[in-house]
């Protein structure tokens, strides 16, 4: 015979296994994050300085004393480097010490069969120390970067880049020679036959040179 318990229990189970089976049917799914809900943009444009340190970091690993001879904006297929940012970075290290030095890149994406993302560097190579048009660059001066140092050059080059439209930034660079003794940055559009030069001095922003 069934107890007036025994049927209190039963009647009790029942009621938790349909409030479950209500709560599960009701339910719904989380909503996607913002994160998730947006597919990621594509790579952006860096600044020198910004791939400088991770080049110099990795440069360091390989040799203590490494010296930073120069660095430059290159370009990756797919991208338009603009207003002082690249798609990549080149910078050549040296090691006294060792007498060589080495070739580093920093890229924003891959473009084989010669550009790998992020930092890479080259085989070394035989290094004769430094020369007065290839001195090594004093990071304690290295204040201005190169969106800035592009500004810069382009308010002196302003007349000329309005009488030349179209002319394209063909070398980007800032390194250091005896005639300066402070790490400068090159920028010329156009090319040296027919383009427009500035040199910025990367320690105060001030154009030394057009």
């Amino acid at each position: 015979m069934t107890t007036w318990f025994q049927r209190s229990a039963t009647a009790a189970v029942s009621l938790v296994l349909l409030l479950a089976g209500c709560s599960q049917s009701t339910s719904k799914p989380a909503a996607p994050s913002a994160a998730q809900a947006q597919p990621a943009g594509p790579p952006e444009l860096i600044t020198a300085k910004t791939a400088f340190w991770l080049m110099y970091k990795a440069a360091h690993n390989w040799a203590p004393d490494v010296e930073a001879i120069r660095l430059s904006a290159k370009e990756v297929p797919g991208f338009k480097n603009d207003a002082g940012k690249a798609a990549m970075w080149e910078a050549v290290f040296a090691s006294p010490s060792l007498h060589q030095y080495k070739t580093f890149t920093d890229s924003i994406a891959d473009a084989p069969p010669n550009i790998f993302k992020g930092v890479v560097a080259g085989f070394a190579q035989p290094w004769g120390g430094a020369t007065r048009d290839a001195m090594p660059i004093d990071v304690t001066l290295f204040n201005v970067d190169s969106d800035a140092a592009y500004t810069a050059a382009a308010v002196a080059a302003a007349d000329w880049l309005k009488n030349n439209p179209g002319k394209e930034l063909s070398e980007f660079e800032i390194g250091d020679t005896y005639k300066f003794q402070v790490p400068v940055w090159y920028v010329m559009w156009g090319t040296k036959a027919a383009g427009y030069a500035t040199i910025v001095d990367a320690s105060t922003g001030k154009v030394l040179h057009k």
